[in-house]
C-alpha cells in the first residue's frame, strides 16, 4: 500500500469509528476537533494563525442542486492576503472579454507591447492553473485592467474585492500595457491599454502584521503594511467558484458569459495536473498546486479525484480554493481555507512554516472533510 492510499484508508476507519459514536452535526467543526497532529498543531495556537475556513456540502435532487455551507472565522473585515488565488477571476473575465472582441479568441496569438514571449489566452489559462505562473498572470491583466477586473467581479455580485496589483513584483503603475495581437500569420492589430484607478488603502483589520520586514535586504523594524496590496477574501473567491462550477445555479446576471467551449477549457485548466500539459513532474509533481487532500505528498493523485482549483503562498500565507471530486466514490464538495505561517513576525525573510505546519494541515483537512462526504448518505 503506498503512502497515498495509506493516508485514505487510515483517515477512512478514524471517521468510520468516530461517526458510529456520534451524529455530525456541523462536519467542520468536527474535522477541526479531530487530534491529528497535523490539525491539533494549529487548532493548539489557532490565533497565531489567522485561519479562515468555508466547506461547502453539495445535495442533489435530480437537476437541482443545494449548498449548505459552514464556516470558521470567515470574516471579510480580517485581512489575508490571497496571492495567486487572484489569478482565478483574471483568467475567467479574459475569456468573457474574448467574446467582447469580434476578431478575437482563446487561440489568438498575442504579445504585450516590450515582452519578448508570444502567447495565447489559452495557453496564458493553462499555465495559471497548472504551475501558477505570474507573467501568464501579468500579461491578461495588461489584456483586462484592473478596474475592469474590479467592476467585472462586483457586476456578478463577487464581493468585496480589490485587485490592485500584478504578481511578482509590485508595480504602481496603473497604466496598462497594449497588447499586439495577430489577425493571421501576417497581420497584426493593437488592443490600446488603459490607464486605471489609484488604490486607495484598504482599512481592515490585521491589515498591518508582524513585527518587521526585510527591504533591499535590510532588516526594518516595522510592521509590514498590506494596505495597498490585493484585497480577495473567502467569500468571493468561494463565490467565484461556485459560479464557474454550478452557474445553473445563480440568476443571469450573475453568471459568467463565457461559451460552454470556453468554460469547459477553463474546467480543465483548472483540475489538469502539470505532467499533463508538458511540465517535468519531477519539479512539477502532481500536488505542485493542489494543497487540499495531496499538498504534502509528491506522490500521484489517483485517476478518479479531480481537483478544480487554484492556490496562492506568498508572504507565508496559504490559501487554496477548491472543488474536489471522486467521480468513482460519488463525493463532491467545495473547499476554501487560508493560513498563514509567519512564526517569527519577519516578512521577507523566507522563514514561513509552509511544509511544517501549513500544507499538512490543509491536506489533513481535505482528507479529513473527503472521509466525511465518503461516508455519508446522499
Amino acid at each position: 500500500m503506498n503512502g497515498t492510499f495509506y493516508i485514505f484508508f487510515s483517515t477512512i476507519l478514524f471517521f468510520s469509528s468516530c461517526t458510529q459514536e456520534k451524529s455530525i452535526t456541523d462536519p467542520l467543526e468536527f474535522v477541526l476537533a479531530s487530534d491529528n497532529p497535523n490539525i491539533r498543531r494549529v487548532m493548539d495556537s489557532v490565533d497565531q494563525y489567522e485561519m479562515q475556513i468555508r466547506y461547502t456540502k453539495i445535495d442533489r435532487n435530480d437537476d437541482r442542486v443545494s449548498f449548505t455551507d459552514y464556516d470558521f472565522q470567515v470574516d471579510s473585515e480580517n485581512y489575508f492576503y490571497p496571492a495567486s488565488t487572484v489569478k482565478f477571476p483574471t483568467a475567467v473575465l479574459a475569456l468573457e472579454k474574448l467574446n467582447q472582441v469580434d476578431t478575437l479568441d482563446m487561440n489568438t496569438r498575442f504579445y504585450v507591447e516590450g515582452d519578448s514571449v508570444e502567447t495565447t489566452f489559452a495557453k496564458a489559462i493553462s499555465e495559471i492553473f497548472a504551475v501558477s505562473d505570474n507573467d501568464a498572470n501579468n500579461r491578461l491583466v495588461e489584456f483586462l485592467g484592473q478596474d475592469a477586473i474590479n467592476e467585472g467581479l462586483r457586476k456578478k455580485g463577487i464581493a468585496p474585492v480589490r485587485i490592485s496589483h500584478r504578481l511578482g513584483y509590485h508595480s504602481d503603475d496603473l497604466a496598462t500595457k497594449p497588447l499586439i495581437v495577430y489577425q493571421n500569420d501576417s497581420t497584426t492589430a493593437i488592443l490600446e491599454g488603459s490607464v486605471n484607478t489609484s488604490p486607495e488603502p484598504l482599512d481592515l483589520n490585521s491589515i498591518q502584521k508582524g513585527m518587521g520586514y526585510y527591504e533591499d535586504e535590510a532588516l526594518v523594524n516595522e510592521f509590514f503594511d498590506f494596505s495597498l496590496k490585493n484585497h480577495y477574501p473567502i467569500v468571493a473567491q468561494h463565490g467565484l467558484l461556485k459560479r464557474v462550477i454550478f452557474p445553473e445555479n445563480f440568476n443571469e446576471n450573475e453568471r459568467f458569459s463565457i461559451s460552454d467551449k470556453q468554460r469547459e477549457y477553463l474546467l480543465a485548466a483548472m483540475y489538469t495536473l502539470p505532467k499533463a500539459v508538458g511540465y517535468d513532474p519531477a519539479d512539477y509533481y502532481d500536488s505542485y498546486c493542489k494543497f487540499f487532500m495531496f499538498g504534502d505528498t509528491k506522490e500521484d493523485i489517483p485517476e478518479n479525484i479531480k481537483i478544480y482549483n487554484k492556490v496562492g503562498f506568498a508572504y507565508g500565507t496559504l490559501t487554496d480554493c477548491a472543488y474536489i471530486t471522486d467521480t468513482k466514490n460519488d463525493v463532491e464538495f467545495l473547499l476554501t481555507a487560508t493560513i498563514l505561517v509567519n512564526k517569527n513576525g519577519i516578512f521577507n525573510d523566507d522563514t514561513y512554516e509552509y511544509d511544517a505546519v501549513g500544507i499538512p494541515f490543509l491536506a489533513e483537512l481535505g482528507r479529513q472533510l473527503y472521509a466525511y462526504e465518503l461516508g455519508r448518505k446522499k
